[in-house]
């Protein structure tokens, strides 16, 4: 008796693994490479080029900035020796005060950065997810991931996604 209730339970087992295979073989599974996406598309060059526009003249004025602190440095390395003690303590304390400065305005200008590129990707991935789910459900796909360890190129539909993205759709 006890045998034949294992075997119930092995052959409903076994008609549920074969049920889920069926079901398994009718998903239409998508890839997209959201990476490449936020790299290679119209949209991603597009935000690239606004920010480096945005914040090249910041980055010239740090540039400028710090080619003149070298240059006070190199000239109190030349004119250390010839100053008074009072003098050279002087400018050796206004270099460190611009030193300081200097790194401020760099910290302030990585945190900007970063703060507008963060921006630039939400409204790049926003555009990207909306294409998404409208190729998604023009074509009947079941399920689209991200990320995989491995894919194969014919469920990939980055393609079209950046083709869309460039289209302006």
């Amino acid at each position: 008796m006890r045998w034949r209730s294992n075997l119930q339970a092995l052959v409903f087992v076994a008609c549920g693994a074969l049920s889920l295979a069926a079901n398994a073989a009718d998903m239409k599974i998508g890839f997209i490479d959201a990476e490449r996406v936020n790299r290679d598309s119209a949209p991603a060059d597009q935000a690239s080029k606004r920010l480096e526009k945005e914040f090249q003249p910041r980055m010239q004025e740090l540039q400028r900035a710090e080619a003149q602190i070298k240059g006070a440095q190199t000239q109190l390395e030349k004119d250390g020796l010839t100053l008074s003690e009072a003098d050279r303590r002087k400018r050796e304390q206004d270099l460190s005060r611009q030193i300081v400065e200097l790194q401020r305005k760099q910290r302030e200008y990585t945190e900007d950065l970063n703060l507008r590129r963060n921006q630039e990707l939400a409204t790049l991935l926003e555009r990207a997810n909306k294409i998404i789910r409208q190729i998604a459900e023009t074509e009947k796909y079941d399920l689209i991931i991200q990320e995989a360890v491995y894919r194969s190129p014919r469920v990939d539909i980055t393609e079209r996604v950046l083709k869309a993205l460039a289209d302006g759709k």
